[in-house]
């Protein structure tokens, strides 16, 4: 059998999001035999790129925007076939509903990766309509597996669950708190409204409110960029949160996360959300919103805790708790490193993947 050529299609190489675990997906199918090129339908802020390159994956970047579908899928449909693949794999609901449309054209497979717990009503309906198309979705949780199926009709037997998220062992670990030092608060993620930073900001501002007065000084920074940036600063101007910093785009998140003591992720809705796993990979207890792939992660009061998403009083009560006692921060860190390594581990992150090669592509006898 020809060894499988996957052009493997997604939104952009924004940073974040779906983009940046690439380089470790497509090691998984090149060590399966497999040879892939990345078709991006346009650039945005290309921070994704570097380590792309880095990975050897020459990836291909069209010079377009984000809402001039036909135009995308007719580049699509041209570079694909110059280049000759065999499977279509893609990520994300703009490469996903444009790879069903194409794939049985070109009589190509189409693997879809699903990321998203949010879909946009439209997008929803096509990716409903179109869904029977697909050789295989993959979900990238078992949260995202069940909406998929729930959502858009997929049965079992053409679905497969593949984490996104594979913790390295090598990870910078967070330090403990000691007394005397400023408690650092961080979290990582784009200024939009579902990363509900707004919420904390509220949540924050209640527990100033109450009288809460923690043990020591502690820095709130948000890691990001985006368009609520300016509303955000000005809601914690307004509401009087002068511990938070909003520090802007970071590309050594590792770093970053290895200088705090508690992790916050108090999203309206995820999928897998890779910020919160990376938190607890590099040691540090999470406190994050119920959603997605979150609450199968966190053990509630042993590495972290959930609340309801939208909910600041629910938030402002569990954080007051837990900034109470930061010397307990660290203890319940260490439990959330060795529960992700055990959990998300590279070898099963592999073999995961690997099984699902052999699905799409199984050797010739």
């Amino acid at each position: 059998m020809t060894a499988p050529r996957i052009a493997y299609v997604i939104n952009s190489v924004e940073g974040g999001g779906a983009a940046l675990p690439v380089p470790a997906v497509t090691q998984v199918m090149r060590a399966a035999g497999a040879t892939v090129r990345v078709f991006a339908l346009t650039r945005r802020d290309g921070r994704a790129l570097p380590p792309m390159l880095a990975a050897g994956l020459d990836p291909l970047v069209r010079d377009g925007g984000v809402s001039d579908h036909w135009q995308a899928l007719r580049w699509l449909d041209r570079e694909v076939r110059a280049w000759g693949a065999t499977h279509l794999w893609t990520s994300l609901s703009r490469a996903t509903i444009l790879g069903l449309l194409l794939g049985p054209r070109l009589g190509l497979p189409v693997i879809c990766w699903q990321h998203a717990a949010f879909l946009k009503p439209w997008n929803r309906r096509l990716m409903r309509l179109l869904q029977s198309r697909a050789l295989l979705w993959v979900g990238d949780s078992a949260s995202v597996t069940t909406l998929t199926q729930q959502r858009l009709g997929v049965t079992a037997d053409r679905m497969a669950t593949w984490p996104i998220f594979a913790a390295d062992p090598g990870q910078p670990m967070a330090a403990a708190w000691k007394p005397g030092q400023v408690l650092q608060l961080g979290s990582l993620g784009r200024l939009h409204p579902v990363k509900g930073y707004d919420v904390l900001i509220e949540a924050l501002a209640l527990l100033r409110r109450k009288g809460f007065t923690p043990p020591c000084p502690m820095r709130l920074t948000i890691a990001g960029e985006g368009e609520e940036r300016i509303k955000l600063e000005t809601l914690a101007q307004e509401q009087g949160v002068t511990e938070l910093v909003m520090r802007g785009y970071v590309d050594r998140p590792w770093d970053f996360l290895a200088g705090l003591h508690l992790y916050l992720q108090p999203s309206r809705s995820e999928g897998f959300c890779i910020a919160a796993h990376e938190a607890m990979a590099a040691g540090l207890p999470v406190l994050a919103s119920a959603v997605g792939e979150i609450p199968y992660s966190i053990q509630d009061g042993v590495t972290g805790h959930v609340v309801p998403p939208r909910d600041a009083a629910a938030l402002a009560d569990r954080l007051g708790t837990m900034l109470a006692d930061p010397g307990r921060l660290h203890v319940m860190g260490i439990q959330a490193r060795q529960h992700i390594l055990d959990r998300f581990s590279i070898d099963r992150f592999t073999r995961t993947g690997t099984e699902i090669m052999r699905r799409i592509a199984p050797s010739a006898d």
